[in-house]
């Protein structure tokens, strides 16, 4: 019964909406779950009889089955397709999805560091060793501009406007946004510039214009910049959760904390939303809270 429409869904998903095959045999998965579910509960019943009470009983019970809210969330998505391809095809008159609500998704809060876990960070750095100031110009740049770890490595010395104190970026979907920058990334820039890149025995075709580079002349990977991160946090006897992506959280963090305007943030941050930008305020309210429990005699 359910064989030929999941055949012509699969196909519509091919063909029309061009989507991976990881994510049609995802969809695939869960409509096999859902309609498994529907012969052991309400025997016989066809795609085009299933109503909306079916489909709030599925997920009650996928919820039973301690289905997480994203996971629940996926495969709402899955049948909602499937109900839009038959709708689409004439096959149904009415989509039953129509007035399912969604389960509600909670963000989870991303890890930040605190400025005294940032200057113990710096701390560890062995500036003894060339790599040991690049590293420190990448960290206390990633910091001071809140930049993703692809903007970082993909910065180039015509994209630094120092002396005026930004930055030009590169972000999401190829777009520049100019950032400030800190007097303290501006100082280490230079001072890897000066007594770092300029004494590299080559640089490789290519990456002439790139700011950081490894010892060979090249640019560095995402996956460096991470293992730079998790050795140094080793070493300072910090949270195994940092990676790049906590100096951005936590640059956002601090800024929000101090008490700086939310879509101020977001510019530097270079979010196409000021929703995603809003993550930050429930941090902020969490350190406010915090505060008061330590400093208010009469709270508790």
């Amino acid at each position: 019964m359910w064989d030929s429409y999941l055949k012509g869904f699969k196909a519509y998903l091919q063909l029309e909406r061009s989507m991976s095959v990881n994510t049609i045999d995802a969809y695939l998965h869960d409509l096999d779950m859902f309609s498994a579910f529907l012969s052991a509960t309400f025997p016989g019943t066809s795609p085009e009889q299933v109503a909306l009470a079916h489909l709030q009983a599925f997920l009650l019970s996928i919820n039973e089955l301690e289905f997480a809210a994203n996971s629940q969330a996926r495969v709402l998505s899955g049948i909602r397709s499937f109900y839009r391809y038959l709708l689409l095809e004439d096959l149904i008159t009415a989509d039953p999805t129509e007035l399912l609500q969604s389960p509600k998704l909670t963000r989870p809060l991303p890890h930040v560091l605190s400025i005294a876990d940032i200057e113990l960070l710096f701390a560890t750095i062995d500036h003894s060793k060339p790599e040991g100031q690049r590293n420190r110009a990448m960290l206390e740049t990633m910091y001071s501009c809140g930049l993703r770890v692809s903007e970082l490595i993909t910065l180039k010395l015509t994209d630094l406007y120092l002396d005026l104190g930004f930055v030009k970026v590169i972000g999401k979907g190829n777009k520049e946004r100019l950032v400030p920058i800190g007097n303290a990334a501006v100082k280490q820039i230079q001072l890897y510039r000066e007594h770092v890149r300029s004494h590299l025995p080559r640089i490789k075709k290519g990456n002439e214009d790139i700011l950081f580079l490894g010892r060979w002349g090249s640019g560095l990977s995402r996956v460096m910049v991470f293992m730079i991160i998790k050795e140094l946090a080793a070493k300072a006897g910090l949270s195994a959760e940092i990676h790049p992506h906590t100096f951005r959280h936590s640059f956002a963090t601090h800024l929000v904390e101090a008490g700086a305007d939310l879509r101020a943030v977001q510019e530097m941050l270079g979010h196409k939303s000021i929703t995603t930008t809003e993550i930050y305020t429930h941090l902020d309210r969490t350190f406010l809270r915090e505060t008061l429990q330590k400093y208010h005699p009469r709270y508790g």
